[in-house]
């Protein structure tokens, strides 16, 4: 009789497990296991496939952003293109992102064609509680912010480790500030002596000297005061009147919405 219940509860597992890929398989909007045990890599999945399914809608233009979590949003992309028959034109924020694009099929697009954007999905290095954004820890900021700033929406997508209360408590690597490559030092001491902190050139890993970004130019991360209180849109603006600099990490004003992947398989939401 045990033995018989054994096997009963064995079929009803079986049959349970069977059913769950069914239903993940068939539904076409977000799906997200939620166990304690997730992974970080889960977490970013969760929070881009959630995005790409309330933001991305038939026949509209999508920026696509760069960065690990924008990965997944790319493929979710390319999952709704194929079950739903979408009709998309993604404009890319980077190489990298081109290459997302063309690898999965989906239609590339520019500015030129495309100046105007219905939203753009991109990842962040952190986000605090008023949705200033730091980015750029790719190196791909200056595009990433020139495809924002042409959409009606920006929906950011991370992990929880990037969700702060006030910059720099999650991500400690500094602002990433493009440069261009004559003029970083006296850029660099300008920062430095107007708003404290330091400045440092970033360093290439798979070749000798600085990283030089997608147009180019130099990146300095600066480490600013931790216990200073800054106006971050006042310190943008006065940061970008310094002859040199491209552009900042600091995207003030220009996030819509940012969904944040947790350890349970929940996503939490943040407006502007």
């Amino acid at each position: 009789m045990e033995r018989s219940t054994h096997m009963f509860r064995s079929v009803l597992r079986s049959l349970s497990s069977r059913v769950t890929v069914f239903q993940r398989s068939a539904n076409s909007a977000f799906f997200c296991s939620r166990t304690a045990a997730m992974s970080l890599e889960d977490a970013k999945r969760c929070a881009a496939y959630k995005a790409v399914d309330e933001y991305v809608k038939d026949n509209t233009v999508v920026g696509v952003g760069s960065g690990s979590t924008v990965v997944y949003a790319v493929h979710r992309l390319a999952e709704r293109v194929k079950a739903e028959g979408l009709k998309l034109v993604c404009v890319p924020t980077s190489f990298q992102a081109r290459q997302l694009i063309i690898e999965h099929g989906l239609v590339l697009g520019d500015l030129e064609c495309n100046p105007h954007l219905d939203c753009a999905i991109d990842g962040a290095d952190e986000v605090d509680a008023k949705m200033v954004l730091i980015k750029g820890g790719g190196g791909c900021l200056l595009q990433e912010k020139i495809v924002a700033a042409c959409a009606d929406r920006m929906v950011v997508i991370a992990d929880y480790t990037k969700d702060s209360i006030k910059l720099g408590q999650q991500y400690r690597k500094g602002i990433p500030i493009e440069v261009a490559p004559m003029a970083y030092v006296p850029i660099r001491n300008k920062i430095e002596t107007q708003f404290g902190g330091s400045l440092k050139l970033r360093m290439a890993v798979a070749k000798a000297g600085p990283v030089v970004t997608d147009n180019g130019n130099f990146i300095l991360d600066w480490s600013f005061v931790d216990e200073k209180e800054y106006d971050w849109d006042a310190v943008n603006r006065a940061i970008m009147m310094i002859p040199g600099v491209v552009d900042t990490g600091l995207f003030v004003g220009m996030a819509t919405k940012a969904y944040f992947g947790q350890k349970d398989g929940t996503v939490t939401e943040r407006s502007a």
